[in-house]
């Protein structure tokens, strides 16, 4: 960045305060008040939005809702509006015809109740590491997570941050994740080379999190309350089965959901219920996404389209490069850059990419090599994507098990246990510059 295209500090914060308004209103204001159910987001992003549109951009009001209109409507986010239409549809319907109760009763039939959290996490992560993506896995696993935490007496909310831990695992680490591909092809290392170098930082952070679970799901017992008569037809698993299995053959989502939707929907006649009445239960479970996870996506990404074209994100790249002292001090800032552009973008592997040429020059000048500086734009990208109620991920999973966005928060192990790794990783600077 030149001397003529620095951003005026006055005008950098600006164009960021659109993020600090929605922030304040949600986050400190709900903080203040010691309840994160009284505030909506909804709300708070509609706020946020109509401050940047009529105080932060300049131009026509045409032209400034034409830019928020455009981010919302971007074919990223129809594509992922795409994927929580499909979600609701099926869970909803594989719900109403038993098939979570049977999964839910032959789970608990194979694995002592105390095992059943560590149990959800590590399917997470192994489910993540085969698709290679958050959302495949959140799809597949957050109903039952519901389902399972109900039966054992736990918090809902506590299971399914053990799902979305364990779907940034692979999204992480999976040769095949987009975020993967995203950060090794700007850093211009391998993905093996990556890989060797991201092991070292999520295995650790991903043993804590088990053990931690282990104790945690101790104090829970199975009770089985209400379980329907399906839970004793051990065939209603089918689509859930069906779902795994496409989604570790790497099938994409959205076909691997219409499949899902299919043999439940054959399941379901087999079963007694008729075509409309199945149809109702779709259109229930579409009816569900649309009052708050499709609203709250749209409005995430229209907000975050004004914020990007009033330089927000530009003036943050900026204002973070400005001071860097050492490797240690380069690899932190690495990781902040990408963290706080995910802050704002909501998208990990959009924050990988806006982030990822200035990377490079930083990585090189400081004699980082490529695959931890790849690494490190995961690694930290994901942390953030996890722990914010706005992330598709958290928003997708919270939605199909029917609690508040922030709900998770308490019981995110994971994501916490790998920012400790990740600030050790990057305290531990070898003082020999690697080759």
């Amino acid at each position: 960045m030149t001397h003529t295209d620095l951003i005026p500090s006055r005008r950098g914060w600006l164009a960021l305060s659109p993020m600090i308004v929605f922030l304040t209103l949600y986050v400190a204001v709900s903080a203040m008040i010691g309840d994160f159910y009284k505030m909506p987001i909804a709300v708070a992003l509609t706020a946020a939005s109509a401050w940047g549109i009529g105080v932060v951009m300049r131009g026509s009001l045409s032209d400034r809702i034409g830019v928020f209109s455009r981010a919302a409507g971007h074919s990223d986010i129809l594509y992922m509006i795409w994927i929580f239409v499909l979600a609701g549809a099926f869970a909803s319907m594989a719900k109403e015809i038993g098939a979570v109760d049977a999964t839910v009763a032959l789970t608990l039939r194979v694995f002592p109740p105390q095992m059943l959290l560590p149990g959800m996490f590590l399917a997470a992560c192994f489910i993540s590491l085969s698709v290679g993506t958050s959302v495949g896995t959140v799809v597949a696993l957050a109903p039952l997570a519901a389902e399972m935490a109900g039966a054992a007496g736990a918090p809902t909310a506590m299971y399914v941050a053990a799902v979305i831990g364990g779907a940034f695992f692979g999204d992480n680490l999976s040769f095949i994740s987009d975020t993967t591909i995203a950060a090794t092809r700007t850093q211009g290392c391998r993905m093996d080379e990556k890989f060797r170098a991201n092991i070292r930082i999520v295995a650790p952070a991903a043993l804590v999190s088990f053990i931690a679970y282990v104790f945690i799901g101790s104090d829970f017992t199975t009770a089985m309350p209400g379980l329907s008569p399906a839970a004793a037809t051990p065939w209603l698993i089918a689509p859930y089965l069906l779902i795994i299995a496409l989604a570790v053959a790497g099938i994409n989502v959205a076909i691997v959901l219409s499949a899902g939707i299919a043999a439940t929907f054959a399941l379901g006649l087999a079963g007694g219920h008729d075509a409309l009445t199945l149809c109702g239960y779709m259109g229930a479970g579409i009816d569900s996404m649309g009052n708050l996870i499709i609203i709250i996506t749209l409005m995430a990404a229209g907000l975050l389209g004004v914020i990007k074209s009033a330089g927000g994100i530009d003036y943050l790249l900026q204002r973070l490069t400005a001071r860097i002292s050492g490797a240690r001090g380069a690899q932190a800032c690495v990781a902040a850059l990408v963290g706080i552009v995910n802050l704002c973008t909501a998208n990990n592997t959009v924050a990988i990419i806006t982030t990822g040429a200035i990377s490079r020059d930083i990585a090189h000048t400081y004699g980082i090599t490529p695959r931890k500086t790849a690494s490190l734009l995961d690694t930290a990208s994901c942390i953030v994507q996890a722990l914010i109620p706005y992330g598709a991920q958290t928003l997708l999973a919270t939605a199909l098990a029917g609690i508040s966005p922030a709900a998770p928060w308490p019981y995110m192990v994971y994501p916490w246990a790998l920012a400790v790794s990740v600030g050790i990783s990057v305290a531990w600077v070898r003082k020999k510059r690697e080759k």
